[in-house]
This record gives C-alpha cells, sequence and structure tokens, in this order.
C-alpha cells in the first residue's frame, strides 16, 4: 500500500507534507495541577537519533515567542523563563508522541503553544496551536445547594437520633436492673417517668418540625 502524503497547494507551489502533527486546541488547567500538553505525529520515515521536537510558547496578546522544550535523543527543558524546571516529557516518539506536562500551573502561564516534529527526511509539517486555560478550582462551587441543605439537616437528626437511643438503652437498662431486684416504683417516680416519655415524644416532634422549616425556607428562596 503506498504511503500517504498530505498535499498543499498555495498558488503555484505545491507543498507536500510527509509529517502530519495533531495537537489539542484547547486545554482546560487548574492552578497547582500538572497539565499534559498533547502532541502526536505520524511520518513516513522510521524515526531515528536525527528526530526533534520543539515546543514554543507565546503569550496573550503578543508576538513574542519562547522555545520552552526541546527534544533530540535526550530531554532538553527550558533553564530559563516561567517554565524553568517546571517543563517534564511525557511522550515515546516510537510511538507518535510528542507530549509534555507542565508541574504547578500558575495564571500566568496561560497562551498558546505550538509542538514542531522533524523526522529527517520528513521536515514538512502542520503546525497545530493548543490554547491553554489555567483557572483556580472553587471547591465551594462543587457542593449543590441541594447536598449541602441535605448535609445540614442529617447532621443534627442524626445527633438527636443517637442521643434518643442512648437514653432508651439506659432506661431499658434501669428498668431491667429493677424488676430483677424486684424494686417498685413509687408515685412520685411513676409521675417523673410519665413527664420524661412525655418530653422524649417531644423531641422527633421537633425534630421534624425544623425540617419542615428549612423546606419551606429552601422553597421561598427560589
Amino acid at each position: 500500500m503506498p504511503e500517504r502524503l498530505l498535499v498543499f497547494r498555495t498558488g503555484w507551489v505545491c507543498t507536500v507534507l510527509s509529517l502530519e502533527i495533531k495537537a489539542d486546541a484547547h486545554v482546560q488547567g487548574y492552578v497547582g495541577e500538572k497539565i499534559k500538553l498533547k502532541c502526536t505525529f505520524k511520518s513516513t520515515s522510521d524515526v531515528t537519533d536525527k528526530l526533534t521536537v520543539d515546543w514554543t510558547y507565546r503569550p496573550p496578546r503578543s508576538s513574542r515567542t519562547e522555545s520552552i522544550f526541546h527534544y533530540q535523543s535526550f530531554q532538553y527543558p527550558t533553564t530559563a523563563g516561567t517554565f524553568r524546571d517546571r517543563i517534564s516529557w511525557a511522550g515515546d516518539v516510537y510511538k507518535g508522541d510528542a507530549s509534555i506536562s507542565i508541574r504547578n500551573p500558575t495564571l500566568k502561564d496561560n497562551g498558546t503553544f505550538s509542538c514542531a516534529v522533524k523526522n529527517p527526511p520528513d521536515v514538512h509539517h502542520n503546525i497545530p496551536m493548543t490554547e491553554l486555560m489555567v483557572t483556580e478550582r472553587v471547591f465551594g462551587t462543587m457542593l449543590s445547594s441541594v447536598a449541602l441543605l441535605s448535609f445540614l439537616i442529617f447532621i443534627p437528626s442524626a445527633v438527636v437520633v443517637v442521643l434518643l437511643l442512648l437514653r432508651m438503652g439506659r432506661k431499658a437498662a434501669e428498668m431491667k436492673k429493677r424488676s430483677k431486684s424486684g424494686y417498685k416504683k413509687s408515685s412520685i417516680e411513676v409521675s417523673d417517668d410519665t413527664d420524661q416519655e412525655e418530653k422524649d415524644e417531644c423531641m422527633p416532634r421537633l425534630c421534624v418540625r425544623c425540617a419542615e422549616c428549612l423546606d419551606s425556607d429552601y422553597e421561598d428562596t427560589y
């Protein structure tokens, strides 16, 4: 099967692209979290030690570009500028991968990145651009208002249930102990127990009423 070449005609000149490079047009990243800039390529020639990979960076609203990474058998990340000691190799040229990673990205890293690959004699290729957008990750937005309301209702209710279970457990233990010893309650103790039972019954009703109030407040806000 004949190898496929990309042909572009510009005026009277035909340019044959023996290398095809692909990269993500847009990449979203977050401050402090490693970002991978993907770049893949296809060459009509076998990969040799002459193959080179070059990544460049252009800040927003600027025509100035700077080299941030070079590869030729070995990795040569930039030793100057804002990307110093933050660029690492994440590719494998023998698998057609020329990707890199950025450690500890900041808002100042926003801009346009380009990936260029040359594999002599294949040196003509397209130059894909990747727009990087780094933002702050806001953890508060990860909790919806419904989830937050459910959390605020669940915690107090769980505490009340645990307290009621503990009180019922202690009361059952006392009654069991008294029944074994043949103890008989006085009229005053019977009255106190009745009052206590009424209080215990009020607690669940109070919790239900609080939940209804929270639900009505939540509906009013919308």
